[in-house]
């Protein structure tokens, strides 16, 4: 009989605001947004405080004013944040070596056989987050299930100082109870998509024949017809080596001018060079992602001698836009940056350091 793997999440709260409230003590129980300001920017994450008043990331720093005048701007410093995630990783490395990071605040921790001789995943999983607090100062969730997928909606349910585990005898009743837009993976584009044909949680994705996901959804067909049965294959992989670093943004309203298309690019180009400070990655291939209304895509590329810098990179991204005429209007926009220097410097012990495409959000 093959043996149930044991997989944990854990999620560190509200990661970069909780880091600066810990060393600033002024701080603690206001609503803090690191990164932007009142003028201009992007809120790279938001304290708990300042979720109430729902300022949060990937937001641009007018409106998180606006929707919270006494909000404190503060400056990030990811090398701070770096500096705690790696305390955070050596705690980790004591219970497990099958750890994969999925940013500087989460990772998959797989401890079907572990350091500590504990068969119970949920008491391994508290044991981590009891140290984290007294190591390090901070709070972190934990989702425990028999695979990845399962692992990371679970860190969800009980956030913030929490933990839940969902059972292999459980988990197919969990998910279809599941609102469709809790399914990891499954964003609000798509969720909106699934929305429109009657798909509102689990229950109803079940309903669909692999044959129309797939036509519908493409190769994402396959991933939401086995999730939503509580199937997902894929291993904690601590060795793999990232290929490139994306950022991409689908609009609200297809956009028609030039104008509009830099402004919407300034965003994007934002959120990749916040990725890029996160992780220490560099690329020596610039591309440019463009979705059209009728979802057609095209991609545009150019390589350089040495790895380019922040100027040199947004002068790039325009002389890609501009290098051939738009089949406006254009629906979405991507950036994305390849042949990486993880080959020189192996990322945080050599292992991977994977950020999801789009805008996303700091838990």
């Amino acid at each position: 009989m093959e043996k149930v793997r044991k997989i944990i999440h854990v999620d560190m709260d509200a990661f970069y605001a909780s880091v600066e409230q810990m060393d600033n003590p002024e701080l603690i129980g206001k609503p803090v947004a690191v990164g932007g300001n009142k003028e201009r920017g992007v809120v790279a994450a938001a304290s708990y405080e300042a979720r109430k008043y729902g300022v949060r990331s990937a937001m641009s720093g007018k409106i998180a004013a606006l929707k919270c005048p006494q909000l404190i701007f503060v400056k990030p410093r990811f090398d701070r944040y770096k500096e705690i995630s790696m305390k955070i990783r050596e705690i980790f490395y004591d219970f497990t070596d099958l750890v994969e990071p999925l940013s500087l605040d989460e990772a998959f921790l797989d401890v079907t056989e572990n350091k500590v001789n504990n068969p119970s995943a949920t008491l391994i999983a508290t044991a981590i987050r009891k140290r984290i607090k007294e190591e390090v100062g901070l709070n972190a969730s934990a989702g425990i299930s028999y695979n990845k997928f399962l692992a990371k909606t679970a860190s969800d349910i009980n956030k913030p100082n929490g933990q839940a585990v969902i059972l292999p005898k459980d988990a197919e009743a969990f998910l279809e109870r599941l609102p469709i837009e809790k399914f990891f993976g499954i964003g609000k584009v798509t969720a909106d998509k699934m929305k429109e044909i009657g798909i509102h949680n689990g229950s109803d994705l079940k309903q669909f024949s692999l044959q129309y996901l797939t036509k519908k959804f493409g190769k994402s067909g396959l991933h939401f017809y086995n999730i939503v049965r509580g199937i997902h294959l894929s291993e904690v992989q601590p060795n793999r080596i990232r290929k490139s670093l994306s950022a991409e943004n689908t609009f609200e309203k297809d956009l028609a001018t030039h104008d509009d298309w830099v402004r919407a690019l300034e965003q994007v180009f934002d959120e990749l060079l916040k990725r890029i400070k996160r992780s220490g990655i560099k690329g020596r291939t610039l591309t440019l992602k463009i979705k059209y209304h009728d979802f057609t895509i095209q991609t545009r590329s150019k390589t350089f001698d040495q790895y380019p810098e922040q100027d040199k990179m947004w002068e790039t991204v325009i002389e890609l836009l501009d290098q051939d005429t738009l089949n406006a209007p254009v629906r979405l926009f991507g950036i994305g940056l390849s042949n990486l220097n993880v080959e020189e410097e192996r990322l945080h012990f050599g292992k991977q350091l994977h950020i999801d495409f789009g805008t996303g959000a700091e838990s």
